[in-house]
């Protein structure tokens, strides 16, 4: 995988919405944090744009997407939030400098979209981490600290404390996924995720558990859980049932997705929708290990 270079004190950022809409209100609290970590941040044209539920027409979330990915001064491109929008957008978009001049994209949800294409078409690494909406702590927390430690270099690892369900084993592999219901969204497209070999993580939010069940086995009909070398799964917060219950929970549905295959799997890793979102380093090989404890370390 390609690694988008570090970031350094002086560097620009580049804030675009290629989602949902979103206040200036919502987003200042972030630049500060950015400007204090020694960042200049530049704002896209309609950040703070608005069209029915988008940050701006479809053409100007584009245009302010593109404008980023073209401008080598700008060394991250950090999106304001998620919400629904980024698939509208990712086929017009232009990624020949953006290769020439290799750059950190960062978000989660539905920016999903984003980390899946880049990796699939272009084999780029990118960051799966908190955006400005949740950056509203003039102390920063876990979320965004190792948002910051993981943009800036700084080599990160968790390691906590297992879950039920979860099972135990040791892999190595490149770590890929992001937002389950954004991902069975991709499916058969050219932005459609890879999971051979790879360690896959998922997370979502405010879904009814049957529908997590039928995108589970969508998952492992489509052959994309079987040659897993591990699943960690993230933050499923919110979930629904239905006036006759499903009958399992969140991680019991998942866990029966895969029981025929024999790779770790943990359960309620921080990060995804909830209020510690751990930054992920996606296309970064990792070492997964479930024992006692999880340990996640990147390479």
């Amino acid at each position: 995988m390609i690694q988008p270079p570090w970031l350094k004190k002086g560097d620009k950022i580049g804030i675009v919405s290629p989602s949902r809409r979103i206040t200036f209100e919502e987003v200042h609290p972030s630049i500060r944090i950015f400007q204090r970590y020694g960042l200049e941040v530049v704002l896209g044209s309609y950040v703070f744009g608005h069209h029915h539920q988008f940050a701006g027409t479809d053409d100007q979330r584009r245009r302010d997407f593109q404008q980023m990915l073209d401008d080598p001064a700008i060394r991250a491109i950090i999106c304001a939030r998620g919400g629904y929008g980024s698939v509208r957008i990712i086929d017009q978009l232009d990624f020949t400098r953006f290769l020439q001049s290799p750059k950190w994209i960062v978000g989660y949800s539905d920016i999903t979209v984003f980390h899946s294409h880049i990796h699939q078409q272009f084999g780029m690494e990118t960051l799966h981490g908190t955006m400005p909406v949740h950056m509203i702590s003039e102390t920063p927390g876990d979320s965004i600290s190792t948002m910051l430690n993981a943009l800036f270099g700084f080599r990160i690892s968790y390691l906590f404390k297992k879950t039920l369900l979860s099972r135990d084993g040791n892999s190595e592999g490149l770590l890929v996924g992001g937002n389950l219901s954004i991902l069975l969204s991709l499916s058969g497209s050219v932005s459609d995720i890879d999971t051979k070999g790879k360690i896959l993580f998922l997370e979502d939010v405010d879904e009814y558990l049957y529908h997590v069940d039928r995108m589970m086995i969508n998952l492992k009909r489509a052959g994309k859980l079987e040659k897993l070398k591990g699943l960690i799964v993230g933050s499923m917060s919110r979930m629904n049932d239905n006036a006759v219950p499903f009958g399992k929970s969140t991680n019991e549905i998942i866990l029966d997705a895969v029981k025929g295959y024999k790779y770790p799997v943990c359960f309620d890793f921080p990060a995804g929708h909830s209020d510690n979102n751990l930054a992920l380093i996606l296309g970064r090989k990792v070492s997964f290990n479930v024992g006692p404890q999880i340990e996640l370390i990147f390479y």
